[in-house]
């Protein structure tokens, strides 16, 4: 079960999208896993054969219990034999076959595709499942439902995300951070009309999909100044700072019906500029439509948040542990500027942060503001 934050404990097994027998490579999903934060997609992290599962669906396992067993490529693969009772984790006291065959119905259907079927008010035995021995899947149910002009609309996110216990997740979490972490803060303020003069001119031309944002800058800027100054990025864990070799950015993005995750995107300082937005635009219609993956949320060397959209002039983060750093943006409005002996009005941002003072202190904070608003007047290098 993987750690997906640091307010996560256990997970709940909804799904398996594999079955034993199958060759897997690193990052194929695995599974779907139902947590605070919804219904996330599990990886495996290292390529060869499934085996067999450990947890039958429905079972809430603690973070970093075993869920299945996959043996290196090359090995003949095993049948799906019944594993001994005492190596498999069952929901209760009693088996939960993984996947079930109500007496009512003639289809067979996860138990994830056949609650999403029933929210929605849709005929399972219209769709044609993509699982083992045919088996209607969570995914098989998604794709039909967006075809299907006479579903009903449901009451809440597919995903199934409880509003309320996020934002328990999340108050547990900051509550701690306040607790162990000794923040300290810092802001300043970012002339941007070169970037957006810059963003205009690239944008020119360009249908909408593919353009670029400013927010595309912004992170990407980030990641290069991270690279300058490596003990923003990493954790804070008990044997002390651990710093990350690899950048990866989690973005802040508001759920629907309430709520707030910030995934990852991987490597972000190795990407182009319009990979980053691609990525980005991704993660955006993924997340809000309730579908994370294991390894967006798991890793996160640092988070940037921005509630520029919302008319904010600044925020002040609260660092989310075990990362030691949190970087904010406001709103870009026209101010007075001042400009050699003149006032001018330029367009002006304010950027913040909170850092870890168990790592880093004001002064190199400092340095980690500058080099990154001097890198956002800099778009041509990103």
């Amino acid at each position: 079960m993987p750690s997906l934050g640091a307010d996560m404990e256990a997970g709940t097994l909804v799904e398996w999208l594999k079955h034993p027998g199958d060759v897997l490579k690193s990052g194929d999903i695995i599974g779907v896993v139902e947590t605070q934060k919804g219904a996330i997609e599990v990886e495996v992290f290292t390529s060869g054969i499934l085996q067999r599962f450990l947890v039958e669906p429905g079972t809430t396992v603690p973070v970093g219990a075993a869920l299945a067993e996959i043996d290196g490529v090359g090995e003949t693969p095993v049948a799906a034999p019944s594993p001994e009772p005492a190596a498999i984790i069952r929901p209760g006291q009693r088996p939960l076959p993984a996947i079930a065959r109500p007496p009512s119905s003639i289809a067979v259907a996860s138990p994830a595709a056949r609650k999403l079927a029933a929210d929605r008010s849709f005929d399972l035995t219209t769709i044609r499942g993509s699982g083992p021995d045919g088996a209607v899947l969570f995914t098989d149910v998604e794709a039909a439902l967006k075809q299907s002009p006479t579903a009903k609309p449901s009451a809440k996110p597919a995903s199934g995300i409880d509003p309320q216990a996020m934002r328990a997740a999340i108050g547990a979490a900051m509550s701690r951070a306040k607790r162990e972490i000794p923040h300290y803060y810092l802001a300043h303020s970012v002339e941007i009309g070169t970037a957006q003069a810059w963003l205009t001119r690239t944008n020119a031309g360009r249908p909408p999909a593919q353009r670029l944002l400013l927010a595309a800058l912004f992170i990407k800027a980030l990641a290069l100044a991270l690279r300058k100054l490596p003990e923003f990025n990493g954790f804070y864990r008990a044997a002390g700072f651990e710093a990350s070799a690899r950048i990866h950015i989690g973005s802040a993005i508001a759920l629907r019906g309430g709520g707030l995750v910030a995934p990852a995107i991987h490597d972000t300082d190795a990407l182009a500029l319009d990979d980053v937005m691609a990525r980005l635009r991704d993660l955006v219609s993924r997340v809000r439509t309730g579908r994370f993956r294991s390894s967006e949320l798991s890793d996160p060397t640092i988070t940037l948040t921005s509630l520029g959209d919302r008319g904010v002039d600044m925020v002040v983060p609260v660092i989310y542990p075990p990362q030691v750093t949190v970087v904010g943006l406001g709103t870009p409005r026209l101010r007075p500027w001042i400009v050699g002996d003149q006032v001018v009005v330029r367009s002006v941002i304010d950027i913040s942060m909170a850092g870890d003072h168990r790592v880093s202190d004001g002064h190199r904070g400092s340095l980690l503001l500058s080099t990154w608003a001097e890198l956002i007047q800099k778009p041509e290098s990103l």
